[in-house]
């Protein structure tokens, strides 16, 4: 669970700040729209090698343009 603590003469959009700042580093936000709904096993592992690919063809692109 992400506490935070209002610090002494700070404002509350600071702490607001700080209190997104810690959700988006844990990771719980991201952690509850991936169990938001059920997906298919088969799906999940379709979507993940379709993801794969994105990121080696973009890596592959970016080391073609480094080397010339």
């Amino acid at each position: 669970m992400t506490k935070v603590f209002i610090k002494e003469g700070e404002n509350l959009d600071d702490t607001l700040r700080r209190f997104r700042r810690e959700v988006s580093r844990s990771g719980i936000l991201a952690q509850y729209r991936s169990k938001e709904y059920y997906i298919k096993p088969s799906v999940a592992r379709k979507a993940r090698i379709k993801n794969n690919m994105k990121k080696r063809k973009k890596f592959i692109l970016k080391g073609k343009k480094t080397h010339k």
